[in-house]
């Protein structure tokens, strides 16, 4: 009875340190994924402001043909819209 309470006792030091070994290895996972998704988020805020600062830079050298591309797009988007509205009646 002793030798079997013993090996119990064996059993659950073996089991307390094998859930303390996988709750290493999810946290390690976890700061993992938390640090890559920080660079991807570093990533894509720098390639929006490239992307901006380029627009900015178009617009600023051709302002006449990015009036007309708006304009152009503006018209599109609102027969697009006319469209649309007059489906729903």
């Amino acid at each position: 009875m002793a030798q079997t309470i013993l090996e119990n006792q064996a059993t659950v030091d073996d089991i307390f340190r094998e859930v303390n070994r996988i709750k290493t290895v999810v946290t390690e996972a976890v700061d993992d994924g938390v640090q890559s998704a920080f660079r991807a988020m570093k990533q894509g805020r720098e390639a929006a402001e490239d992307a901006v600062h380029d627009a900015r830079t178009a617009i600023k050298r051709n302002p006449l043909q990015s009036a007309g591309v708006l304009l152009g797009v503006g018209i599109l988007i609102g027969c697009l819209a006319a469209f649309l509205a007059g489906r729903r009646d």
